[in-house]
């Protein structure tokens, strides 16, 4: 049977991830013998492949729309920009929509992301935490929100562009830890931690949704204190 639909989302994602050519490896290359394999599905009506937002680097303009020119300060984000360069020169392999994901969280998520790992920390009731820079500002997106945005974007009449997966909707670390507080009832000490604090450190990510929206309508309301509740509630899912 050939697929109507392939969504790739298979990637190195943690940008901390210490084996940096691992990350043009799977990203980049990855990403090709996909697009090799695509070339044989007759059926295809649209392959979603997600980037992410972090290719927009450290940027003055805020809220991001789509059509910020990329500005890498990592790996990550440099191997998922070239693999956006990749995509589009071999456009003709398949019809392409590609996304641009803003941070997002839920239940499973690795512990080597922040809002899992404060989750975590508030669940056991742990007395510290390190932490790096407490300062950034970050949209912190429910994963189911992002799922749905996906599927929707399938289902659309639209056969490629790019676009955003954001709410335009941010929060500075010390307010998820300050929601964490109030809904766990305990109070956790921040032990910042210099080697925790990455160089070039993105200081806001806060994506326009116009694009998305224009597109496929507004996607589930999913506040943050809901995602945190639910991810508190999760105690003994398997993180992944």
């Amino acid at each position: 049977m050939q697929p109507e639909w392939i969504v790739h989302l298979a990637a190195i994602s943690f940008v901390g991830h210490e084996v940096e050519r691992a990350f043009y490896d799977v990203n980049v290359f990855g990403t090709l013998n996909l697009l090799a394999g695509v070339k044989e599905c007759r059926s295809l009506s649209k392959l979603l492949v997600a980037s992410s937002a972090n290719i927009y680097g450290n940027t003055e303009a805020s809220p991001i729309r789509e059509t910020q020119p990329p500005a890498p300060v990592n790996h990550y984000a440099a191997s998922k920009t070239v693999m956006e360069f990749m995509l589009r020169a071999r456009a003709g392999d398949a019809p392409l929509v590609i996304t641009r994901p803003f941070n997002y969280t839920g239940v499973g998520q690795s512990l080597q992301f922040v809002i899992p790992k404060l989750v975590d920390h508030f669940r056991r009731r742990a007395t510290t935490i390190p932490l790096g820079n407490l300062d950034v500002e970050r949209e912190y997106n429910d994963v189911r929100f992002v799922c749905a945005a996906y599927l929707r974007l399938l289902e659309s009449p639209v056969t490629s562009g790019t676009f955003n997966v954001c709410t335009g909707v941010t929060y500075p670390l010390r307010s998820v830890l300050g929601l964490l507080e109030e809904l766990s009832g305990h109070e956790i000490q921040v032990e910042v931690t210099p080697s925790l604090v990455r160089a070039n450190e993105i200081r806001r990510l806060c994506g326009d949704p116009a694009l998305l929206q224009q597109t496929i309508g507004d996607g589930p309301t999913i506040s943050l204190r809901d995602t945190l509740s639910w991810m508190l509630a999760s105690a003994g899912e398997v993180d992944a």
